[in-house]
């Protein structure tokens, strides 16, 4: 990936091949504004015809430096920057972040809170999934699909703002634990969802899985092997695409998710196809994880979701009034904040794009000294000029797709 404004002709000759300069092939731009791009990002084609002879990324249209503003908040002020981030994964943003906290302070968190952060987690991997098939489903034509999909996703933004108050910008996962008990009608409305939609993934299935259609545009596109995923940063479907079973929730757990049964999908073929196929199976393997969430929680009917470590937590709202211990931790943290110490943590997550990781640096006070994000987005978009080499750029239209970057992701 390069910055492309300012280019010269000189650092033009080592991005494209040595028949662009001779005039032999066509240099077009496909973006910042095309619909298939999935974001601001912008892609120079050198071009034979309609074949792809080179393509090279240009980012950073949606820069809006996040990770310096987050370090000029307090700790929990600069978690609602998270949400701005991969805006399809808020809830795992959240997530990532307050676990790096979390870390760095050696911070508690209530069994209850930690079974509620799975669920909420897998429904937003659910929609997120459901946003990447609706959207590349539609960049291949198939109109419908995308209109079931965002119907069922409509099922889980109205959970999220049942426990929050907001469809997306949820902010509702705070360091020690939650911001608040999930409501009645939660597990209710979270039964029904899962209920309703293994229907739907077959559904889905049967327009697209043996649709000839479909798997002439998506077989043998966009090959790579698993030696070149891991060996340009892939993680998520797009590794387990390539028949590497790579998943932090499995190789390092958080958040519980070592006590609940699942698998990790996987297909050797690499291409746009088998990147399907896993996340066709992983909504199946979400809606396993779920299901055993729903049932340990029934186990923690009145458990507390927030820690009672009153120097990073604030004591609930009721005590306020009748202890004055309690209402002097409240006034501390709502005005000056906690401190962390001197240190740094790496704790990575497995978003619905692949490995999303928060690095976190504590210089003993009340501010982040460093936030970084490893975020699969930007790893993604540097395998892109492998992958769509020598295909049409109908096929580079099906492999940016299945990738499935969000530019919000990429550009920090």
């Amino acid at each position: 990936m390069v910055q492309l404004q300012e280019i010269t002709m000189d650092e033009l000759k080592h991005l494209v091949s040595d028949r662009a300069i001779a005039g032999e092939t066509m240099v077009l731009n496909m973006g910042p504004q095309h619909p298939s791009t999935h974001g601001v990002l912008r892609l120079m084609l050198e071009l034979d015809g309609e074949t792809v002879i080179n393509c090279v990324p240009d980012i950073g249209y949606l820069h809006t430096g996040v990770e310096k503003n987050m370090e000029a908040k307090r700790y929990l002020q600069a978690e609602v920057m998270t949400d701005r981030l991969d805006y399809l994964n808020t809830v795992g943003n959240n997530l990532a972040y307050c676990l790096a906290v979390e870390k760095l302070v050696d911070l508690d968190v209530p069994e209850r809170a930690q079974v509620i952060r799975v669920i909420l987690a897998e429904l937003q991997r659910i929609a997120s999934h459901l946003v990447w098939l609706g959207t590349s489903a539609l960049d291949l034509a198939a109109m419908s699909v995308f209109l079931y999909c965002f119907r069922e996703r409509e099922m889980i933004l109205e959970i999220l703002e049942l426990v929050s108050g907001q469809r997306m910008m949820t902010t509702y996962i705070r360091p020690g634990g939650l911001w608040r008990d999930v409501p009645a009608g939660f597990e209710e409305a979270v039964q029904n969802f899962i209920d309703y939609f293994p229907a739907r993934i077959d559904q889905y299935e049967g327009l697209l899985t043996r649709n000839p259609l479909f798997i002439d545009r998506t077989k043998g596109i966009g090959v790579i092997s698993a030696e070149d995923a891991i060996a340009h940063g892939l993680t998520g479907p797009s590794l387990r695409g390539s028949g590497v079973p790579y998943d932090n929730r499995k190789l390092r757990p958080y958040s519980g998710y070592e006590e609940y049964e699942f698998d990790v999908p996987t297909d050797d073929r690499g291409d746009v196809y088998a990147r399907y196929i896993v996340r066709i199976q992983e909504f199946r393997e979400s809606l396993r994880i779920i299901r055993q969430g729903l049932a340990r929680l029934k186990d923690l009917e009145g458990a507390p979701v927030r820690s009672s470590n009153r120097k990073f937590v604030p004591p609930p709202r009721s005590e306020i009034g009748t202890s004055m211990e309690a209402l002097i931790h409240h006034f501390k943290l709502w005005t000056d904040g906690f401190t962390a110490p001197k240190g740094h943590v790496y704790m990575p997550v497995e978003s619905p794009r692949g490995e999303l990781g928060v690095y976190l640096e504590g210089d003993g006070g009340n501010r982040p000294y460093r936030v970084y994000w490893r975020t699969p987005s930007f790893a993604h978009l540097q395998a892109i000029p492998l992958l769509s080499k020598n295909h049409l750029i109908a096929d580079l239209v099906a492999i940016i797709g299945s990738v499935d970057i969000v530019l919000g992701d990429a550009d920090r």
